[in-house]
Formats: C-alpha cells, structure tokens, sequence
C-alpha cells in the first residue's frame, strides 16, 4: 500500500518505456519497472486482500459522494456501483483475480473496476488516496473485529453462567499462592471469569467507541480541494463523524493498538482460565473432566489423555501479546504522516485477531464440556485446614477476642491439629479449651466448609444465594 495522492479524473498517464502490470496505476513519474525485489517486498495483496469488504464499501460510499456534489456524473455512479457488486460477487465465489502486479487491495479493485465497466472506473479515486482509503479499510476491519470479539465474550460469559448456575452449590477450595486458603462453590470460581471478560468486552467497546471516526476524504494527508461531503460518507459507513484532521487521519493507528491491548488483556484472562482446566484436570487433582471432544492422546502412552485444547489457549497469548509489540515498535518513531512501514500494521493484527477469536471459540466449547467432580472438590475443600479463618472470625464475634489475638489462638489450634493429623473440626471441645477454656461446642457449626461458604453472604461472596444473585444480574445484563 503505498503513497498515492491522486485526485485524477481520467487514466493515468503512460511512460516513456513500458511500465509493469500495475504500475500504470501510479507510474507517470516513473521510466522503468520496479526490481523484482523491490516488488516482492512491496506487494502487500497477500495478506490485505482481507479487507476486501472494507474496501468495497468504502468504494461504494465514496462514489455516492461524489455523484451527490456532481464531482462524477450520475451515469458514472451507476456503472461504478454495477461494476462493484460484480466484484463482490467475484469475490464470493472465489474468481476474482487476485493478482501480485496490482500490489495491494485497492489496485487490484480498481485494475478489475477498470476491466468491467472501462473508463468511468478511473473518476472513482477522485478526492481520495490509498492513504485515506487504506486507513479507511483498516478501521472498519478492526472495527468488525471488536464486534465479533464482544459477541464471542457474550458467548462465552453465557456457557460460564449456565454451568456456575448448575454448581452455586458445589464445594471447592479457594486458593491464594495456589495453597488452600478457604472454601468457596464452582460456581462462585466460574462467577470470576465472568466479571473479567464483562471487562473485556468493555475494553473492546470503550475502543471501538474511539475509533469510530471516518479517515475518508482526508486523501493523501493535507485533505482534498474538491467540495467534498465528508459527513456523508461517515454517515453511509456507520462512523459517529468525520476525523477532525487529515493528518492524523492517514497516519494514526492507535486505534489498532487500543484494540490489541484489549485483544492483550483478553488473551490473558483465557490464559489464567486455560491454565486452572490444565491444572483442574490432573489425577492430582481429579477436580474435572473433559471428554474426547477437547483432548488428544499420546503416540506412546496409551493412558494419556492430555487438555491440549486448554494448553493452546494458554499459549495464544503469546501471539496475541506479539501483535501488540510488533505494531508499536512500527509505529513509536514515524513521523507523520504516511510511511510505508505503515503495511506492517495488518500481518500482526490480523494475526492477533484471528488467534483470539480461536481461544474464546475454544475456551466456550472446554466450559461447556467439562465437569466437575463434585465429591472430590469438595473433599478438597476441607484439607489444609481452610477454615481456619471461620474459627478466628468465630472467636472474634463469639468470644469478643481482637481479631490478632484470634488469629494467634488459630494459629495454635491449627498447629496443634496438624501435629496430631487431624483436620480442626476434628479437634475435641476439650483440646480446644485447652487454647481458650471459652470456647463451646458451637464452634463446630463453623468448621465445615459447607457452613464456611453459606456465611460468606457479604455482597459478591461465594455464600451460594450471592453466587445466584449475581447470576441473574448478569443474565439480564447480556
């Protein structure tokens, strides 16, 4: 995609030695064809073909445009727009020549623009550049992008409701330093996924919402003399308003980065998610199963059954977070307005984009299908003396004790239950009361886990009505 500000109503002009296939396009100033290596590493039409659609439309909203302010003739409209639906319809059933020598998108559409209807394709590019039509083109691809991302979040959030909707209830230990910390349900576990990819989708949101600004009409960098209606064609193409400067508007790709960064932090969230179904499903923990549907086998072990589903999810961030680099290291030291290195912008997104798309696909199939053990999580929720931090609370309303003289009597308890190996409910009224000759039998109603978790009834805990509350407030938010 390279610099281009021709505002020419006509055909380009011919050089004095014949120029390559494509280069007609922008080759006036030119007496030879470009080298072979010059146009290898020029050519851009494999991977930007993507923005196929974009561009289209751009095209379209364009030619409307400048058919309304009379800068083309309304028969001219016409036949740009037949010629256009026939490339879209090219393009749908794969015959549209794609073609290197043409260089990027938007010369390829106009070099099969030009071979469909003739001369009046050449009045299309009047009042633009690739400049603008390219920052054009990229927006609304990023733009599509964040909509389907937050539509994939949506997903995902409703399959993490439906199965903490059926586990409210089901025991599991809560971790801190990945060590039994206390008690909480699955689905008050799965309830958290929730809340971080809500934020997710905002974040996808929140950057759409900016980027919503139409760059066309901005032509190569300085705007256009024609009278265009830059109104118009942000309107026609979904856009809040017009940018506010031609500069900026050839040259920004914040946008694209903002969207990464959210892409970034998504990516990190299924990753942390991946990691504890990695983790979940081991003998060792025996917490959940997942069926033949998302894992593979081992060539050699016959036993294995491994969450690679889970694994390539938990590794997309590195993709994803490359993207993000890789664009602003392009963009940290460009001067405006256009520069070529700009064509680095698409390869990393794209990439990026499709990688996170793929995980949160995944990641919504792996919750739909796996199951909690719910016998062994809940045994697990009872280990490593998790609630301990009830018998502190315990003594504190009970006993009226300082919650630090509490914490050190539990500590005690929790010491002298471990040397006998035993768990604390399994402690005698007597050995209690050796610690603090206060205490009485009603401790006990505070030592399990199930009774841990249903006092945990603060606004957000794991106590399983919260769990439910916050449930239905989500359902009705998505």
């Amino acid at each position: 995609m390279t610099d281009d500000s021709s505002n020419n109503t006509g055909p380009a002009g011919t050089a004095s030695r014949a120029p390559a296939q494509g280069q007609e396009m922008w080759g006036g100033r030119f007496s030879a064809r470009p080298a072979d290596l010059m146009q290898a590493i020029n050519v851009s039409i494999g991977f930007d073909r993507r923005l196929a659609a974009q561009d289209l439309a751009g095209s379209r909203a364009h030619a409307a445009m400048l058919a309304s302010i009379g800068a083309i003739s309304s028969d001219d409209e016409a036949q740009i727009q037949h010629g256009l639906s026939l490339i879209e319809a090219e393009m749908a059933d794969g015959t549209f020549p794609y073609r290197d020598s043409f260089e990027d998108i938007h010369m390829n559409v106009e070099a099969r623009l030009s071979e469909l209807i003739g001369e009046p394709s050449g009045r299309l590019h009047t009042a633009r550049s690739r400049n603008d039509q390219v920052a054009l083109d990229f927006r609304l691809w990023v733009r599509d992008a964040c909509d389907r991302t937050v539509a994939q979040l949506k997903a995902l959030q409703s399959a993490l409701l439906t199965k903490a909707q059926a586990h409210a209830e089901t025991l599991m230990p809560g971790f801190t330093h990945l060590q039994p910390a206390q008690p909480v349900t699955f689905g008050h576990h799965l309830m958290a996924y929730v809340e971080m990819f809500g934020r997710d989708a905002s974040r996808f949101a929140d950057a759409r919402a900016r980027m919503n600004e139409s760059p066309l009409g901005a032509a190569a960098l300085a705007g256009s003399p024609f009278p265009i209606d830059r109104e118009m064609t942000a309107r026609t193409l979904g856009f809040d308003r017009p940018t506010a400067n031609s500069l900026d508007s050839v040259s920004a790709r914040d946008f694209a980065l903002e969207a990464l960064s959210a892409a970034t932090i998504c990516s990190t969230h299924l990753s942390r998610l991946a990691e504890e179904i990695v983790i979940w499903v081991t003998p060792q923990f025996g917490f959940i199963r997942l069926s033949d549907a998302f894992t593979t086998g081992s060539s050699i072990m016959p036993q294995k059954k491994n969450p690679d589903a889970a694994e390539l999810v938990r590794a997309k961030v590195g993709r994803i977070l490359g993207g993000l680099i890789s664009l602003t290291v392009v963009m940290k030291g460009l001067p405006l307005a256009y520069s070529k290195d700009m064509q680095e912008d698409k390869v990393p997104t794209f990439e990026a984009f499709d990688s996170l798309e793929l995980a949160l696909l995944a990641m919504a199939g792996m919750v739909q299908d796996l199951e909690p053990n719910v016998e062994r999580m809940a045994l697990a929720a009872g280990s490593g003396f998790s609630t301990a931090t009830d018998f502190a609370d315990w003594l504190v309303r009970e006993l009226g004790l300082p919650f630090r003289q509490a914490h050190h009597l539990t500590g005690a308890a929790v010491k002298q239950a471990e040397t006998l190996g035993v768990e604390l409910a399994e402690l005698t009224l007597d050995q209690l009361k050796a610690l603090d000759p206060r205490i009485t039998d009603g401790v006990y109603g505070v030592l399990t886990p199930a009774a841990s978790v249903a006092s945990r009834r603060s606004y957000g805990g794991t106590a399983p009505d919260q769990v439910r509350a916050q449930i239905a407030r989500w359902k009705e938010s998505l």
